[in-house]
């Protein structure tokens, strides 16, 4: 899909490629200061956090294993049913580990509160939370986000990994998705 393809499937550009890369860059040093000498496992929660994960793996000045879950509370919908599904779990044991979860956007909270008390029950040393995008105006739940990005308005938005029925992932940029195409 090709930026001239989807103009008006979108309202605005929110964040560039260029912003995103900055910020990654600027959570990067602070985790790996952060974390220095420490059994760190960094998790991602698919498919959304894909391309989040790579750019700031990338950007560690350390390399940390990483590993995925698949976890879903939005089958085909807009919002979050709050029902947590794990469609995919880890390969990696956590016990004694420090882990720091890695999400693409934080929006009710319900999957992120999930998934933090489920990690909790596997007997991690630690964990954390750095999230590219969060939706204050959306939370349900408070989850303790050590890292954030940007925190973005109430809208749906697309692009870096964020998706509508698993379209405009791979757009470098990160923007509104306009109402008429979800509604």
């Amino acid at each position: 899909m090709r930026a001239a393809d989807i103009e008006g499937d979108i309202t605005r550009v929110l964040f560039t490629e260029e912003e995103i890369r900055s910020k990654l860059d600027e959570i990067a040093a602070r985790v790996a200061a952060d974390y220095e000498g420490k059994d760190v496992v960094l998790v991602g929660v698919l498919k959304g956090a894909i391309m989040v994960m790579a750019d700031f793996s990338r950007a560690l000045p350390v390399s940390y294993p990483m590993d995925w879950m698949a976890v879903s509370s939005y089958g085909t919908g807009t919002r979050s049913s709050g029902v947590v599904q794990i469609r995919k779990d880890l390969d990696t044991d956590l016990h004694d580990k420090h882990v720091l979860i890695v999400e693409d956007i934080i929006d009710s909270g319900l999957t992120l509160r999930w998934l933090l008390d489920n990690f909790a029950s596997r007997g991690v040393a630690s964990v954390e939370v750095f999230a590219l995008f969060r939706k204050p105006d959306a939370a349900k739940v408070h989850v303790d986000c050590k890292y954030v990005g940007f925190d973005i308005p109430n809208d749906f938005v697309i692009g870096y990994g964020l998706d509508y029925a698993e379209k405009y992932r791979n757009l470098r940029d990160v923007a509104v998705l306009a109402p008429h195409v979800y509604a």
